[in-house]
Formats: structure tokens, sequence, C-alpha cells
């Protein structure tokens, strides 16, 4: 990925793209020219058009969901581009009859396929993502506490929506309420602290073992506070948020105070890698 040129590169090919709305949109020509294997820009473009006129033909909605939005045309000018996230490029690739496409295809299928299973049995779902994380180079010590953290989070964003917290909005104030109280940081703060370049990197996979267990004692607190006050609506779930999260805090201080130094650390995953990868090259 080319961060600063807001461009993906897909088998030598650039494909541009935008942070847009908390996620990725990328140029829906640039990927039919790609999967279609026309050069021609104009033609992927007119290709792209005729494609959006059958889908909206089919009573598709993913054309409406696509956004016009300004991208580094040829001409090296800013112009309007038809964007589509992540979810309605699957769709929209999954239209194009082409053999470039049917690797995607069948990547599809067989996501969609995993997804029955997991929601069949849960553990299979947390062996994918157990594998994800061994994959990526994470110690299997800290990968256990990352899936119970997963478990955890789920706990307490499920009494949430049985209390009428409804938003994404919400939702996200409530979190950084806990990580607040419990580290003296919001998400995006925490973000900022540990370095993480890209918006949509996740914080969690990047904490040390004993962040990931406070996150957890913040949140199970959290949990249990809730139920026992029968939290009703945003603005008392806040209030238990705030509660939960100050048990974190004392935990993380209590600590502290006896090992002599701070828990909150700048090490992210990156760094460990990057670490990891100078110590195996010397």
């Amino acid at each position: 990925m080319e961060e600063n040129n807001k461009l993906v590169v897909f088998q030598d090919k650039k494909i541009r793209r935008i942070w847009h709305d908390n996620e990725w949109y990328f140029s829906i020509v640039d990927i039919v020219t790609i999967l279609t294997g026309q050069e021609n820009f104009q033609i992927a473009r007119k290709y792209w058009n005729k494609l959006s006129q059958r889908l909206r033909e089919e009573g598709s909605e993913v054309v409406t969901n696509c956004r016009r939005l300004k991208l580094p045309a040829p001409d090296g000018k800013l112009r309007e581009t038809d964007c589509a996230n992540t979810k309605s490029l699957f769709r929209i690739i999954q239209s194009i009859p082409s053999k470039k496409a049917e690797p995607f295809k069948q990547w599809l299928a067989q996501v969609g396929h995993e997804r029955i299973e997991e929601i069949e049995n849960p553990e299979l779902g947390q062996d994918r993502i157990k594998e994800y994380y061994e994959l990526k180079g994470y110690p299997k010590d800290w990968i256990d506490k990352r899936l119970r953290g997963i478990v955890i989070r789920q706990e307490l964003t499920d009494e949430w929506k049985d209390r009428d917290v409804k938003t994404e909005k919400e939702f996200a104030i409530l979190t950084n309420e806990i990580s607040k109280a419990t580290f003296g940081k919001t998400i995006g703060e925490y973000k900022q602290f540990k370095q993480l370049q890209k918006q949509n990197q996740n914080l969690r996979d990047h904490m040390t073992d004993w962040e990931l267990i406070l996150t957890m004692v913040g949140e199970k607190a959290t949990t249990d506070i809730t139920k026992e006050k029968d939290s009703q609506g945003f603005s008392q779930c806040k209030e238990s948020a705030n509660q939960g999260g100050n048990i974190a805090k004392r935990t993380r201080k209590d600590i502290e105070k006896n090992i002599g130094k701070s828990i909150i650390s700048k090490d992210n995953f990156l760094s460990k890698k990057k670490k990891l990868s100078l110590k195996n090259s010397t």
C-alpha cells in the first residue's frame, strides 16, 4: 500500500482509493480496468456505466451505495469518480463476467461458506481468528488474551444493545469512556500515542499483554456493573462505563506502584515485527 498517494497496488496495477466515512472507498473504474483486462480508461468507464445500468434494472442497491468522490485523474487534477466500499465492491465484482474476476468470486463463495459454518459452530470462527494472528506472527499467549478479550467485548456490546444503546457513535463514546478512565486516553489518542498511521488499524492488535488485560478488566467490570445497576439508555450506560474503567485504572495504578514503571506503552506490533526482523538479519 502506498499510504501517502492513497493508492493500493494489485497485480502491478494501481487502484485509487480515499478514506471516507471511516472506511476505504476504491475507484470502481480502476477495478473494472483490471478485471476486464481493458487498458483504455474511457472504454472501462463506459463498461462501468453499462454495468451500473444493468444492476439498477436488476433492483440492486449497490449503485445507490456508491459515492462520487474526488480522486486524482490521469491529468493530475482532482475529479469526481464513482467509488465503492469493500462490501459494494465485492458485489460489483460478482457481476463482471471475466476470468480475472473468477478468483475473487471463488474467494467470496468460500468466505460465505465459512461464515455459515461459524454461525452453526462459533468455535470455528475463533479457530480462524487464531490462525489469522498466528500467520501475522503474534505469540500464542498474546493470542489467547486477544481472543478472550473479543469474547468479553462481545458480552459488553450485547448488553449495550439490550439497553437501548443504538448508534455507532454511542458505542464509540462508551468505549472511549472506559479507555479514558483506564488509561487516561481515548482510543484515538491511544492510537496516536502508539504512532499507528492507518485510521482503520485496530488498537487492540497493538496492545501489550498488560494493556489487553486491563482493557478486559475495564470492559468486564462495566458489563457486571451495567447488569447489577440495570443501567438503561445511553446516559446510564455511560456512567457504568466510567465506573468500570475506573476499576481498571485503580488496578493499573496498583500494579505500576509495585513494579515501578508505567504499563502504558508506546510499543506496537509493527515496531515489534521490525525489531524481530532486524534481530533475525544479524
